[in-house]
């Protein structure tokens, strides 16, 4: 006996309208449990829906570039042995029997712009600069120049009257996808097509870059920015525009601490992990948020509310072959150094994999973006808003420190915290960094 059975999206989280990138499975393939069916990719996580059984693939309720909310039904598979009953499967059959076709919809928060958007098309143009422009006949394209979009996509730029070679692709090998329309559209009505405007809006009027023909000096490769740097260039434009950042910097003494690690080393990697400077760091976080509340805070977007925060959620930047990824560690303060080693180890792993789920990267109390394992010997963080401050590490390196008798070769890393000077003073944030500094020096106060 069979069943047939609907996979839904699971929980992604505060995210909604999320674009599916890959279709994994067709109809008639035969599948097994935690086998991957679609991919979904959110603003800097990817998540891949499996399988819940064995079985074959009847239904494929969405394809590329479709996009889903938690909930929605993706497959239809039969299974044997399923755990529902058989009046349960029917019943779902029928509700499933005539799909409707999906009509590719903006988002809610850009209704108001495709409406504006799609008048401005119909409109003569003002002028020979003007960058919206109704797609051109078929018969007038050269073959060889025919942007990389579905069918969906050219229907969605059809009706914005979106020129989509005017746009850059972010997906697979350039495709354009949906949100690089929705992202053209934004800029041409702010005025600046293709031009980054983070800081409009803010009591900022910056004149527009030049439009050079860099190939007149040589030879050029044109690249596309991936998804995720392209969506982390406006959030760290405005975030640095937007907020007075001020970087104040200090060193750690960590020559007791390198010795435990190194003691510890072994015992890390018998359990599958490495113990790296960067747990110690998230301990001493921990205890330097708790002794400084407000840092462990977010300015409300009326500008006049400190929201406090009880919990100690820390973000870990990631380098990826994309780009930067924050996926953040939950709870800290309950997990010992040990465990803390081990989640790292795990997070980053999927965060390099592109196996991030959106509740991995929500929730962050103040990040920790480490380059210790590059070199430096400081550099300026920028906030990762709505936090308040960022802490930046450096490489450690042996240095001559004065004992009060004689030098002594100590190991020092350097730490640069930038932090939000509408909330927190440069007295502050130096009592801040030297607490900081002494949880490291001394590793029994980090149980304290």
């Amino acid at each position: 006996m069979s069943n047939t059975i609907e996979i839904k999206v699971p929980d992604i989280g505060d995210f909604s309208d999320v674009p599916v990138i890959e279709v994994l499975v067709s109809v008639g393939d035969r599948v097994e449990a935690e086998d991957s069916l679609i991919t979904l990719e959110s603003d800097k996580a990817t998540m891949e829906v499996p399988s819940p059984a064995d079985g074959v693939i009847k239904e494929l309720k969405v394809k590329l570039d479709d996009t889903v909310s938690e909930g929605d039904t993706v497959v239809l598979i039969e299974v044997s042995d399923a755990a529902e009953t058989v009046e349960e499967g029917e019943e779902r059959a029928e509700q499933t029997e005539a799909p409707e076709p999906s009509t590719p919809e903006l988002p809610a928060s850009e209704e108001s712009t495709a409406a504006e958007s799609s008048q401005t098309a119909i409109k003569p143009a003002a002028s020979s600069e003007s960058v919206v422009q109704i797609a051109t006949d078929a018969a007038d394209i050269d073959p060889s120049k025919v942007p990389y979009a579905s069918p969906a996509i050219r229907h969605f730029a059809r009706e914005l009257g979106v020129d989509l070679g005017r746009v850059t692709g972010s997906g697979s090998k350039g495709r354009i996808v949906r949100e690089d329309v929705s992202t053209f559209v934004k800029s041409v009505m702010s005025g600046a097509a293709g031009a980054t405007s983070a800081g409009r809006g803010l009591g900022f009027d910056f004149p527009e870059l030049p439009e050079i023909d860099y190939s007149r000096y040589g030879e050029v490769e044109r690249q596309a920015l991936s998804r995720i740097r392209k969506i982390s260039a406006g959030h760290l434009h405005r975030n640095w525009v937007g907020i007075p950042h001020v970087t104040q910097h200090d060193e750690a003494d960590i020559m007791d601490m390198e010795a435990f690690r190194k003691a510890n080393t072994e015992d890390a990697l018998a359990q599958g992990f490495k113990l790296t400077p960067l747990v110690f760091l998230i301990k001493a976080m921990v205890a330097a948020l708790k002794k400084f509340p407000q840092f462990n805070a977010s300015l409300d977007r009326d500008g006049e509310t400190l929201v406090l925060k009880k919990y100690f959620n820390i973000g870990v930047a990631v380098d990826t072959p994309d780009g930067l990824v924050v996926p953040v560690i939950m709870n800290c303060e309950r997990k010992g150094i040990m465990e803390l080693a081990a989640e790292l180890a795990e997070i980053s792993g999927r965060a390099r994999e592109k196996k991030l789920k959106p509740q991995d990267i929500q929730g962050g109390c103040i990040s920790i973006s480490s380059l210790g394992g590059i070199g430096g010997t400081g550099f300026t963080p920028i906030i990762n808003a709505p936090e308040v401050a960022i802490l930046g590490v450096s490489r450690s390196r042996m240095a001559p420190v004065w004992d009060g008798n004689s030098f002594q070769p100590r190991l020092m890393l350097p730490l640069s915290l930038s932090y939000d000077h509408r909330v927190i003073d440069g007295a502050d944030a130096a009592r801040f960094t030297r607490y900081l500094a002494s949880r490291l020096e001394d590793l029994r106060r980090l149980t304290l």
